[in-house]
C-alpha cells in the first residue's frame, strides 16, 4: 500500500487526516503506549499479545479492510488514499521500532522497506513517540461505530447463510436508529457504506433528545435490514451501483 508512496511530498499533517485514519492511528498509540510500558517492566508476553491483536482485530480485519476502495480504486493522489497512506506509513514505522526488540531481523528488513530516507538500522532508533496521535473522545466515538456494526455484521452473515448474497458488497443495508446512536449514524451518514463495507446505506435516524445521553451508555434501538443491492456490479470497485461508464476517463 506504500509502493507509491513518498513521506516528504505526501505526508499529511495528522490534523487533516480523514476520521477512519485518525482512528487507527489513536487506536494504534494506545496499542503502542501499552507495548512501551510492558517492555520497561520486562512483560515481554504482553508486547506480543498487544501486537498480535492491534495487527489481527484493528488493522487486518477493520482499518485494512474497509479503506480497500480508497487504496485500490481512488485517484493515486487523492486526499483519500494519501490520508490513509500517511497514517499506514507512520504505523509501519513505529511498528518496526516496536518489533525489534523481539523480532530484530525482521523488524530491520521492514526498516529498509519503508519509503523515505532512514538510518541504516532499525536498531539505532528509539521507540516512537505516538503521544499527538491520541484521542480519547475520538475512540469512544468509533467503539459506539464498531458497536453498530458488529450488529450489522451479523445480519450480513445470517443473510449470507440464506444465499441472499454472496460477499457484503452485494448488499443494500436499511438502518433505523433512534437517540444517540441515531444521531451518530446520522453524522456520519456518507461513511457508513465504508463503515459496514457494503454498496449502500440507507438509514432513517430518530434523533430527538440525542444531546441528552451518552450514546455509549444509552439503550437505543438499531434496527438492520439486508436485501440484496440492486444494479450493476463495478469491476472496479465491486460495488453495486446503478449504472457503470462504458466512456474511458480521459482525466
Amino acid at each position: 500500500n506504500l509502493y507509491d508512496f513518498d513521506p516528504t511530498a505526501d505526508l499529511l499533517p495528522v490534523e487533516k487526516l480523514d476520521e477512519v485514519d485518525r482512528f487507527a492511528l489513536a487506536r494504534y498509540a494506545d496499542a503502542a503506549q501499552r507495548m512501551i510500558r510492558a517492555y520497561s517492566e520486562y512483560d515481554f508476553s504482553t508486547v506480543s499479545q498487544t501486537l498480535n491483536t492491534l495487527a489481527t482485530v484493528d488493522l487486518s480485519a477493520f482499518y485494512v479492510a474497509v479503506t480497500k476502495d480508497r487504496m485500490y480504486t481512488l485517484g493515486a493522489k487523492s486526499h483519500e488514499r494519501r490520508s490513509t497512506q500517511t497514517a499506514m506509513y507512520l504505523m509501519s514505522e513505529g511498528l518496526a521500532r516496536l518489533l525489534a526488540p523481539i523480532l530484530p531481523v525482521t523488524a530491520d528488513q521492514l526498516w529498509q522497506h519503508i519509503p523515505g530516507r532512514r538510518s541504516e538500522s532499525v536498531h539505532l532508533e528509539e521507540f516512537p513517540k505516538v503521544e499527538s496521535y491520541t484521542d480519547a473522545p475520538l475512540l469512544k466515538t468509533w467503539e459506539v461505530l464498531l458497536g453498530v456494526r458488529e450488529t450489522v455484521n451479523a445480519a450480513l452473515e445470517q443473510k449470507r447463510k440464506d444465499k441472499v448474497i454472496g460477499t457484503s458488497l452485494g448488499a443494500r443495508i436499511v438502518l433505523t436508529a433512534s437517540g444517540p446512536v441515531g444521531a451518530l449514524l446520522e453524522s456520519r451518514r456518507d461513511d457508513l457504506p465504508m463503515l459496514f463495507n457494503v454498496s449502500d446505506v440507507e438509514l432513517t435516524a430518530h434523533t430527538a433528545g440525542s444531546s441528552e445521553q451518552d450514546p455509549a451508555s444509552a439503550a437505543n434501538e438499531v434496527r438492520v435490514e439486508v436485501e440484496k443491492a440492486p444494479g450493476v456490479k463495478c469491476a472496479r470497485c465491486w460495488r453495486i451501483v446503478p449504472r457503470v461508464r462504458t466512456e474511458p476517463d480521459c482525466v
